[in-house]
């Protein structure tokens, strides 16, 4: 039976607690994301939720750019640097994913099916970016191929909003998918590759922003579109992961990341070994990079 893993990353996603202040306590409809500290959850389709440490031994906020290299790397970028880096990754981060990246350790294992889902748009094309995020410097290491609009139109790859509304709002002809429309193509892809990234980093801009009328509109839709991928999934042959960097959303009322562990959590094949191996965010590709031996 074929291994296959698909990795679900939303940016700025914590275990929080209840109030006035959490998205996840106020609305309704919001599972499989909404987890508070110290309580028990039901997860939906027998998942695993392992309350993880994005902090990683060093004082200070979890940031993006050093929660992300060590996502992607299964380097613990915050000891590495002695702090933790918001925004994108330094010369200092970048070598270490030129080294690390999950897609490059994959490729040296001979798994050389791999995809990063999400759609770039003929703006990264025309010119290199100043500041590149740490997924974009993991897919340059593997020397893997970018998406572009034409597989957004071909059912070949999803935009980060994964309704493309972002797009069609900036001129781009293309279709708007409903979640259970991205859940297909996610699905789909998982069929072809051996291993998916799909990134989502709406919510950690709904946590900055501090905008409880955003979340109220997008949670839900993000929501259902986990909710729709792991009904099509097939469970059997693949292993469904979702993390985050930090925590954000889960607390409207400040508007910096929080010092909240994230949720990791598993469904499908081997979710038990792949859970037993996790703790904090280095975790995560070790135990991915087993998952193929």
């Amino acid at each position: 039976m074929r291994n296959s893993v698909v990795l679900f990353f939303i940016d700025g996603l914590g275990i929080g607690t209840r109030g006035d202040h959490n998205p996840f306590y106020l609305l309704d409809g919001l599972e499989p994301l909404g987890h508070f500290v110290d309580e028990k959850n039901d997860i939906i389709n027998d998942g695993i939720l392992i309350p993880t440490d994005a902090s990683l031994g060093v004082e200070g906020r979890p940031q993006s750019a050093s929660g992300q290299t060590t996502i992607y790397t299964g380097i613990n970028a915050p000891k590495l640097l002695g702090h933790h880096k918001q925004g994108f990754p330094n010369q200092k981060l970048k070598d270490v994913i030129k080294q690390h990246s999950i897609f490059l350790q994959l490729k040296n294992k001979g798994i050389s099916e791999t995809i990063f889902a999400n759609t770039y748009t003929p703006k990264f094309f025309k010119k290199t970016p100043r500041w590149k995020s740490a997924t974009t410097c993991s897919v340059e290491a593997a020397d893997m191929r970018f998406c572009r609009i034409t597989d957004l139109l071909g059912r070949k790859s999803i935009y980060h909003d994964f309704t493309n509304k972002f797009l069609i709002e900036n001129g781009f002809k293309v279709p708007e998918y409903s979640p259970n429309d991205a859940a297909e193509i996610l699905s789909d892809l998982s069929k072809d590759y051996d291993f998916t990234l799909y990134e989502h980093f709406i919510t950690d801009k709904i946590g900055h922003e501090q905008d409880f009328n955003w979340a109220e509109r997008h949670l839900p839709q993000l929501s259902l579109f986990i909710r729709k991928t792991l009904e099509k999934l097939n469970l059997e042959e693949t292993t469904f992961i979702l993390t985050s960097d930090h925590g954000n959303i889960e607390n409207l009322a400040i508007r910096n990341h929080t010092l909240n562990k994230v949720p990791t959590i598993v469904w499908g094949k081997n979710k038990e070994k792949f859970a037993k191996q996790i703790t904090d965010l280095s975790n995560i590709t070790p135990a991915i990079l087993k998952l193929f031996n």
